[in-house]
């Protein structure tokens, strides 16, 4: 008699409708990070981005609800992978620190994220909203809905008898601050390394693209320093009318 095990089913490959809707959407994501870098956020309309991708308003609004939508998508879809990996991903042993896990789900979405020139995209995005403050608008009302889905799931997910209970809440809290801490490093270190300024930055990758492993590395780096944050002593300065280069 064979021994042969059966054989393992492979995960369905998307639907032909399903690749056509994300190169759409993809396109008009690098389209409307290129024409908001070389001419400005403003300077670009709707109809102008549309003509663009060649696809009608009524198209771009099945993708994004807005321009500053589709500028800040890079970062959002690691933070949607985040929620997706943290409802459906297994949650490790008992007793397990809430931070580490939120920590830990993050770290997987990067992995997840992190393909083909998302990294670029996630620069030019960043560069786009340092100096566009609907963006930045747009981004801490995203980051308020992300943190309560969070919430929302692991309440859901996990054993919190207080409904109250601030702890995941402030875990949540500190996962994004450390995360962004991260980023401001990675995008500082990034742009000096390719020789960009974030005015200037090209929509086309430059010679050497930004790593997603080397944003992987800064975030782990940063989750490091937020754990021996609480402990960190300092001492007073005896002379504070001197600043920090002053003081040597």
């Amino acid at each position: 008699m064979s021994t042969a095990s059966a054989p393992t089913s492979l995960p369905a490959s998307p639907s032909l409708r399903e690749r056509k809707k994300r190169r759409t959407r993809r396109l008009l994501v690098n389209t409307s990070l290129e024409l908001f870098t070389e001419r400005g956020f403003g300077n670009v309309t709707l109809d102008e981005l549309c003509d663009s991708v060649e696809v009608s308003k009524r198209t771009f609004f099945r993708y994004f609800t807005s321009k500053e939508d589709v500028a800040m998508a890079p970062t959002q879809d690691l933070w949607l992978t985040f929620l997706d990996v943290l409802e459906t991903a297994g949650l490790g042993p008992a007793d397990r620190p809430v931070l580490l896990l939120i920590q830990d789900t993050l770290l997987t979405a990067l992995d997840r994220t992190t393909t083909d020139d998302w990294s670029h995209r996630v620069l030019l995005s960043r560069n786009l909203a340092e100096r566009t403050p609907s963006m930045d608008a747009h981004g801490l009302h995203f980051c308020d809905r992300t943190t309560r889905a969070a919430l929302a799931t692991l309440h859901r997910r996990l054993d919190i008898p207080d409904p109250s209970d601030l702890r995941p809440r402030l875990a949540v809290d500190m996962v994004v601050a450390a995360f962004h801490c991260a980023l401001a490093t990675w995008a500082s270190e990034t742009g000096t390394a390719t020789g960009t300024a974030p005015a200037a930055e090209s929509a086309t990758a430059p010679p050497t693209a930004p790593s997603s492993d080397s944003l992987s590395a800064h975030t782990r780096h940063a989750f490091t320093a937020l754990a021996a944050a609480p402990a960190f002593p300092v001492t007073p300065r005896q002379d504070t009318s001197r600043g920090p280069e002053q003081a040597s």
